[in-house]
């Protein structure tokens, strides 16, 4: 370990730098924090959120219309919320908490099934309109921000594998103009048979789930808060040389030096989208990536929220993890990298 993170402790937390304070999952572990992180300690792969029935999950009351990513995400941000209530550290709704969800195009199911309905009707405006809102990327996130007072900007993001990224990105800069003071930031992907249509032939099986986080400042920590992670750097680039391995490790490399860090102070490093392991331990050292097992196949835009909760996960079980970092990545197959850097703070103040 280097000079530099020997000396950082895990309790010096800058004053306006975002802030993991919790986090939350449906996936095909099952739902909530403890399943998912059950799930990962079995090491076992799983793709498909099991026996999800949204009305029977959420209750019939205003879930109707409910397509299955609207439920996924849904659920994710109520077991938050729960779990947050549980441990006697409630998550302030209102007018000041944000919510930003990443995607890659919203439901592709729903909108092929819209679309569908404007060809077979007798009139091309025959069309279920109750089931509108689900067309739209944004459904999932409009939809959990009235079921739970989210009054705060409301935000999603198609950006395809680096959607997560992205969104933790958005309410980064959401925090640092005082427009919101808390937020709760994650990815929805549903599978379907539509899903698998657009992706043709993939080298990993499409997985689905929802991931979200709440990202706080220390301005704003309510007491006895714990504090997991501290996002140190967030960088985004395309590919315009046609060389997507290049573009990978620059951004890996800008982030880092963002952070003032240095490969050899990284804990734990996963990379979503396209298979770029090797790539990436070849950068900050192929212990990192070994730790972060990929188990739940390729799931868009939740990959790297879901990379990041396996983390958190697996750090709060190993103390050795406090006060080393983490590098979430992505690369999709249009060229488009993005990676993190974050601080393992151990549930430190």
């Amino acid at each position: 370990m280097s000079e530099r993170a020997i000396k950082r402790s895990p309790s010096t937390i800058h004053r306006d730098r975002p802030l993991i304070t919790a986090w939350s999952a449906v996936s095909p572990f099952g739902l909530g924090r403890d399943a998912f992180a059950a799930g990962v300690g079995r090491g076992e792969p799983a793709h498909e959120v099991p026996d999800f029935d949204t009305r029977k999950v959420l209750g019939k009351a205003g879930t109707r219309t409910f397509d299955r990513a609207t439920g996924l995400a849904v659920t994710a941000v109520r077991e938050l919320l729960d779990e947050a209530e549980a441990a006697q550290s409630p998550i302030a709704t209102g007018g000041r908490t944000a919510l930003v969800l990443g995607t890659t195009l919203g439901s592709a199911h729903s909108a092929a099934g819209f679309s569908r309905a404007s060809f077979e009707g007798e009139k091309p405006y025959d069309v279920p309109a109750q089931l509108m809102p689900n067309v739209l990327m944004n459904g999932p996130a409009a939809a959990t921000a009235i079921r739970f007072d989210l009054k705060g900007p409301n935000t999603t993001l198609a950006g395809g594998a680096a959607g997560g990224l992205l969104a933790l990105g958005y309410a980064r800069r959401l925090l640092a103009a005082d427009r919101a003071e808390r937020a709760v930031v994650g990815a929805v992907e549903e599978q379907s048979a539509t899903r698998e249509w657009l992706a043709g032939d993939i080298d990993q099986p499409l997985g689905e789930g929802s991931a979200v986080l709440l990202m706080e400042t220390a301005r704003t920590l309510p007491p006895g808060r714990r504090v997991l992670a501290e996002l140190l750097a967030l960088d985004v680039r395309l590919d315009v040389d046609d060389d997507p391995a290049q573009a990978l490790a620059d951004t890996v490399r800008e982030a880092l030096d963002q952070a003032g860090a240095t490969p050899d102070e990284v804990w734990a490093a996963a990379v979503t989208g396209q298979p770029a392991g090797e790539q990436l331990a070849a950068l900050v050292g192929a212990e990192a990536v070994d730790r972060v097992p990929a188990l739940l196949g390729d799931t868009g835009s939740a990959g790297t929220v879901f990379a990041l909760t396996t983390v958190l996960s697996l750090a709060e079980n190993d103390p050795a993890a406090a006060g080393r970092l983490a590098v979430i990545a992505s690369l999709d197959h249009q060229g488009l990298a993005a990676c993190a850097v974050l601080r393992l703070t151990g549930g430190d103040r």
